[in-house]
């Protein structure tokens, strides 16, 4: 049976900004209820300052907060700022893997960077990595190497035992020699998710990236004029979720 066309570039561009915008506003939603305990899914869109409900015309991502200014029609409570930011992130993910990959590969990598999306805001924001996000990125990497795309399933099943023995042993070591916590519990989880989706060849880019990535923010801080300490933590879950998804990137255009 002969494959269908390709559609045209832009029309993928298209799709994946716009998708990737949808996709953000329930990111931003999950980011803003989940660590106050309240459901994502349950009730309608409302106001975070007078909890009125939206209506469509408020719901439109980005466009409705700029046309709004940030601001709620009815209460003029500044709308919290992670709606954009998150909806702004999303659609540059689904931009970017549409116009990088085949529609398959670029909805699969999609997914996996707003997956990553969500991770690196709640560890940056909360320190958290909750397992019910970690647990099934590590299956979701597995089952995609059925389907041929990024490496072969022997690297994936070796990337996530190694990813999570090396956090897990350099923690454990850390806190035999400092008395005193120096990685969370989530971490060797992230990075063995991540093994599992770009394989044991490139967890050593993804640490050595996530470092430089830590030093450069580092940096800025240091330049704004922020005091820098030797007990200032850094998420590096979110650190290794910014260099990751990149290398998926790359590793999949090229295979």
């Amino acid at each position: 049976m002969a494959s269908l066309p390709l559609p045209p570039l832009w029309i993928a561009a298209v799709i994946g900004l716009a998708l990737g915008a949808i996709v953000g506003s329930f990111l931003a939603t999950v980011l803003i209820r989940w660590p106050a305990g309240r459901s994502a899914l349950g009730g309608r869109s409302a106001c975070d300052g007078c909890d009125a409900a939206l209506g469509a015309a408020e719901l439109v991502p980005v466009l409705s907060w700029a046309l709004q200014r940030g601001r709620c029609r009815r209460c003029g409570a500044a709308i919290d700022i992670r709606h954009p930011a998150m909806e702004i992130g999303a659609a540059l993910i689904g931009l970017i893997a549409a116009l990088a990959l085949s529609p398959v590969a670029a909805l699969i990598t999609a997914l996996f960077g707003w997956w990553l999306l969500l991770i690196a805001a709640l560890d940056a924001e909360h320190q958290w990595l909750p397992d019910r996000l970690t647990f099934p990125l590590i299956v979701a990497g597995l089952l995609v190497a059925w389907l041929g795309i990024g490496p072969v399933l022997e690297d994936r099943l070796i990337g996530a035992a190694a990813g999570f023995t090396v956090l897990a042993a350099i923690g454990l070591l850390y806190r035999l020699l400092r008395e005193r916590l120096g990685l969370g519990g989530g971490d060797p989880k992230l990075l063995a998710a991540i093994g599992a989706w770009l394989g044991w060849a490139q967890l050593p880019l993804v640490l050595l990236g996530a470092g430089l990535v830590g030093l450069a923010a580092i940096a800025a801080r240091w330049l704004r004029g922020e005091r820098i300490a030797a007990t200032d933590r850094l998420p590096l879950g979110t650190l290794m979720a910014v260099t990751a998804w990149p290398l998926w990137l790359v590793v999949t255009r090229l295979s």
